[in-house]
């Protein structure tokens, strides 16, 4: 087995380490979701936090980690009586990305539950995570109907595992810790609301502490265990601290001025429902008892609110994560207190968790346009040659729904009908592999024939493997949602770009809700440009479009060319996810030796391979040239104008957006 990296090793992410020390002091607080660029040493910290949870006393032989001194009573491999206990440390167990239903919460022996009538159940990763700790990585690219079954185990403290009328129910008490990258997309906010706290971490940008960070690791990966040895003092210190502080917790008072202090500063920041009150007075009375005190002040409520409820203030996928400081502590004076700045106290104990992210000029922060640029669309920008300022985008709004004609069997979303493990049954299937969805009544028929030559006796049905059936449901997956964004001159001088942008913003937030993939071609000027490969991070798609120039000539078939590119990487990187394509013009191509050639030409191209398209016709002014609508035929799609898409008249009709061979929509009432 190998040495894990030491916790108290870890320099600075002073609020990752606070968020996981105060779960392992309670964790009724409900977990911790770790936000931050790769490489900022989350996993290290989650694995590091095992070496400290205090060893948990076992029934021997019991699959479900029962406490001998108050076993479960519905536990499936009890009933446990005068047991005496053994004790192990505390597990950590990892759940991985493509993990099935079955391995997270168990499965059944259908045969044998059908044959036999016995519940032979088979415990998954809930179960071996119950008393000690779940580690989720990248958690946002998990199925979504795999991270409701997990929080849900959660919040309950137990997992319910139902087949055909056969339930089983154990005990899944655990310290829940999720870790994932913005940038490869957001978990939605009802699975955001489910953690109970959530942190932000960066890497440094101070040498000195950077110098530190590289000068431990290489120490550790020379010889882990002498590096181990070295912070072993430090290790226990904090192992004490632990279980003094869990000793201490059942006797902290949370008073009424605390009480109300948590409640006026929920109300003032708009939070949704009571979980967030909930999760804020069990982090501010594990924050007193973390710093050995029986009475909650001003300044645990404060630090409790900068890691309870940033995430869930967030009410789309491009509101900036954090809460206004100043704020919190106006509301915090006005009821009460709050005039006392919270001081760190003990390892990860303050650092401000949670506050406004700073300010500074990443890749995806966009230029600040000068003074009059988002009233003044269209005014060059010195020393570019005709390119003009970046304008701000309209506000979105709710567009109609464009799917991708056909059945797939692509990942689970809500765009386009597919094949998929979760949705209503349309029939039933020999099973390829392990059985997951049984079709009680298919495999009845199946069986039935068999019964006298099987020497069938009894009441009891007998089942063979062979006679199994697989249930096939029918879903919505998600797609790949691809823009091809005309950024042009001719789109600039109509002062028109502020309500493109609005629109293809409306979009990337359709796609967000429908869980789909997207990516960004841009075109302008002498050629087009991948703005941003295929991501699940719509808000990195949409600071791109913030910050996207415009002027030029508008080379049509560049970008749909650029498209085909990106299209046919990612076919052979995800062959089962369908792309849609929606290019975004007003139809005039310009520059080069017969631009409306070329553009038809690059525009079969995509008819040819079957990729479902639509235009998003960007043409004003009385007189239309209908040149949109001629490229969405060549695409063998279909064209949208930019008020159709805002019509309120049609927000409920379906648009199905036909690929080629098909050449036309078809239009129902949803």
């Amino acid at each position: 087995m190998s040495t894990p990296y030491p916790f108290t090793a870890i320099v600075g992410q002073d609020d990752l380490r606070l968020g996981l020390l105060l779960n392992a002091v309670s964790p009724a607080v409900g977990g911790v979701l770790v936000r931050g660029e790769k490489g900022t040493a989350k996993s290290t910290a989650v694995r590091a936090l095992a070496a400290l949870m205090p060893e948990v006393p076992v029934v021997p032989g019991c699959r479900f980690s029962c406490d001998p001194a108050a076993p479960d009573p519905a536990c499936p491999d009890g009933p446990h009586e005068d047991v005496s206990g053994v004790s192990r440390a505390a597990r950590t167990v990892e759940l991985p990305v493509g993990a099935s239903e079955d391995r997270l919460v168990g499965a059944l022996d259908i045969e044998r539950a059908l044959a036999e009538g016995v519940k032979a159940f088979e415990p998954g990763l809930l179960a071996d995570a119950h008393r000690g700790i779940l580690y989720v990585d990248e958690v946002n690219l998990l199925h979504d109907h795999l991270v409701d079954l997990l929080l849900d185990a959660a919040a309950m403290g137990a997992s319910y595992v139902e087949r055909e009328g056969v339930s089983v129910r154990h005990a899944a008490r655990f310290l829940l810790v999720g870790t994932m990258n913005p940038e490869e997309g957001e978990l939605r906010p009802q699975l955001l609301d489910r953690f109970g706290l959530t942190v932000e971490v960066a890497a440094s940008r101070e040498t000195d502490q950077r110098v530190e960070v590289v000068r431990r690791r290489l120490a550790y990966e020379d010889d882990p265990a002498a590096f181990a040895a070295r912070w072993a003092g430090e290790e226990a210190e904090l192992r004490d601290r632990i279980t003094a502080a869990r000793a201490l917790l059942p006797d902290v008072v949370l008073g009424d001025k605390a009480l109300r202090q948590i409640a006026a500063t929920c109300a003032a920041f708009e939070v949704d429902g009571m979980r967030a009150d909930i999760v804020m007075a069990r982090t501010a009375t594990a924050l007193a008892a973390w710093a050995g005190r029986t009475d909650v002040g001003a300044e645990d409520v404060r630090q409790a609110a900068l890691l309870a409820l940033p995430h869930r203030r967030r009410r789309n996928p491009f509101d900036a994560p954090g809460l206004d400081e100043d704020k919190l502590d106006d509301t915090l004076e006005q009821n009460g207190g709050g005039d006392d700045e919270p001081e760190p106290d003990g390892p990860g104990g303050g650092g401000g968790g949670g506050g406004l992210p700073p300010q500074g000029d990443g890749p995806d922060t966009p230029p600040a346009p000068a003074d009059g640029a988002d009233d003044t669309p269209g005014v060059p920008l010195p020393g570019q040659g005709g390119e003009q300022q970046p304008v701000r985008a309209g506000e979105p709004f709710r567009t109609k729904m464009l799917s991708v004609p056909g059945l797939g069997e692509g990942a689970a979303g809500r765009r386009s009908r597919a094949r998929t493990e979760h949705g209503r049954t349309t029939g039933a299937r020999r099973p390829e592999g392990a059985l997951t969805k049984l079709h009680l009544a298919a495999t009845v028929l199946a069986a039935a024939p068999h019964q006298r030559a099987r020497g069938r006796s009894g009441r009891g049905l007998v089942v063979r493997r062979d006679d199994l059936r697989q249930a096939t449901r029918e879903g919505r997956e998600g797609n790949l949602v691809l823009f091809v964004v005309d950024a042009s001159g001719s789109m600039a001088a109509r002062q028109r770009m502020g309500a493109v942008k609005g629109a293809v913003l409306s979009l990337l937030m359709d796609a967000y809700q429908r869980r789909d993939k997207v990516g960004l071609v841009t075109f302008r000027g002498r050629g087009a440009e991948v703005a941003l490969p295929p991501t699940s991070s719509v808000d990195a798609a949409a600071a791109r479009l913030a910050s996207l120039p415009t002027g030029g000539r508008t080379p049509v078939a560049a970008g749909l060319l650029k498209a085909h590119d990106v299209l046919r990487v990612e076919r052979l990187r995800d062959p089962s996810r369908r792309p849609l394509l929606v290019v975004v013009t007003d139809g005039r191509a310009t520059g080069g030796p017969d631009p409306v050639a070329l553009a038809a030409r690059a525009a079969r191209l995509h008819a040819a391979e079957g990729t479902a398209s639509v235009v998003v016709d960007c043409e004003a002014g009385p007189v239309r040239l209908g040149l949109a609508a001629d490229l969405a035929a060549r695409l063998g799609g279909t064209a949208v104008t930019l008020d159709e898409l805002r019509a309120e008249s049609i927000a409920g009709l379906v648009k199905d957006v036909r690929g080629a061979g098909r050449g036309h929509t078809d239009r129902r009432v949803a």
